[in-house]
């Protein structure tokens, strides 16, 4: 199968829907199916509002509709609700073709976080988007079954990988610096929610990898943490097989593949019982906790292999089976009636969970 995948997120973007669509597929290359990407590269782009680094398509319908004809695929995916997105969107519905789209961002609460606009607006405006999508693609139970909640539906699960090979235990330790390390790796936003780490009073070391619009204001606030700017490859993975603790201060993240990134490490993790964590993270691999510093505490006395092993469940080959399944399904529910007690919603995602 030929597949186009149309997405605002691209190169060079680092974050975790360029990252998601690049590793699977690759790994997707073993069951057959080839891939052609829509994406700003080539088009004209603006800045987006108070975040400058990421930069928006501007594209016109009949561009859009060149390139996917171009492409000539067998089936149409839609990443983000971004320009490119609601175009695309506007050329199949008005052609008639089935898409599938996915839900990365918790996108309501990070704009409510920004502007303080109420969720339900912009949860309405989602709902819009992906109403007429043969399904939507989420990344874990939890989302799955908010989105079914909130309207949302044909929900389908989509979970995430992680690159094994790369991000592994090491002898090797990067940082010299005084222990425990407590490490965090992401972009360094308001929505990250990074105060809730760098607030709290906790021995040795305080770690925060990654960059963007909220950097500086935290640094001159929070000088006895460490900030080491973004990172990747090799230099990434060294920096989190030396830490001790990793902290996901995020409640706001649907997935979060850093955390299966530090698991991998060989790294505990410590964080609040929000999405994301709920459904990545297990009782001998990380603490949950609303107290976030003692889920940091506990964290330290926490198997080490333990997390490495909870983190080999999480493949690319398996979320690119599922990305390809749900579309096969997709199609084929659009084709024929689908028994009651086989219809997609929350029991289902909680079934493939």
């Amino acid at each position: 199968m030929r597949i186009l995948i149309a997405t605002d997120a691209w190169r060079p973007q680092v974050n975790g829907v360029v990252s998601t669509l690049e590793r699977m597929t690759q790994a997707a290359a073993e069951f057959g199916a080839e891939f052609e990407f829509l994406t700003p590269q080539g088009m004209w782009t603006a800045p987006l509002p108070s975040y400058p680094e990421i930069r928006l398509a501007l594209p016109n319908l009949w561009r859009i509709g060149r390139q996917i004809e171009d492409a000539a695929p067998d089936h149409i995916h839609i990443a983000t609700e971004g320009p490119i997105g609601w175009l695309t969107r506007r050329y199949c519905l008005r052609r008639k073709r089935i898409f599938t789209t996915s839900y990365h961002t918790r996108f309501p609460e990070y704009v409510s976080a920004r502007f303080g606009v109420p969720e339900w607006i912009t949860y309405a405006w989602l709902r819009n988007f992906h109403a007429p999508s043969a399904a939507v693609m989420a990344p874990t139970p939890t989302i799955g079954a908010d989105l079914t909640r909130r309207g949302f539906t044909r929900v389908r699960l989509w979970t995430r990988g992680v690159n094994h090979a790369l991000y592994r235990p090491r002898t090797k330790r990067a940082l010299d610096l005084p222990r425990p390390i407590f490490l965090s790796v992401g972009r360094v936003a308001v929505e990250k929610n990074l105060e809730a780490l760098l607030g709290l009073d906790l021995p040795g070391s305080t770690v925060i990898v990654g960059d963007g619009p909220a950097r500086r204001s935290l640094e001159r606030r929070y000088r006895h943490a460490h900030f080491l700017g973004a990172k990747h490859g090799e230099a990434l993975a060294d920096i989190y097989a030396s830490a001790d603790v990793f902290v996901f201060p995020s409640r706001t993240d649907t997935f979060g593949i850093v955390l299966i990134e530090a698991m991998a490490s060989g790294l505990p993790v410590a964080a609040f019982p929000a999405p994301g964590p709920i459904d990545v993270v297990v009782p001998c691999a990380g603490v949950l906790d609303e107290d976030l510093r003692a889920a940091c505490l506990k964290a330290l006395s926490l198997s080490r292999e333990k997390a490495r092993q909870h983190s080999l469940r999480f493949t690319w080959k398996e979320s690119a089976r599922q990305f390809l399944d749900n579309i096969e399904m997709s199609r084929l529910d659009l084709r024929q009636p689908t028994p009651p007690t086989e219809r997609v919603g929350v029991a289902r995602i909680a079934q493939r969970g």
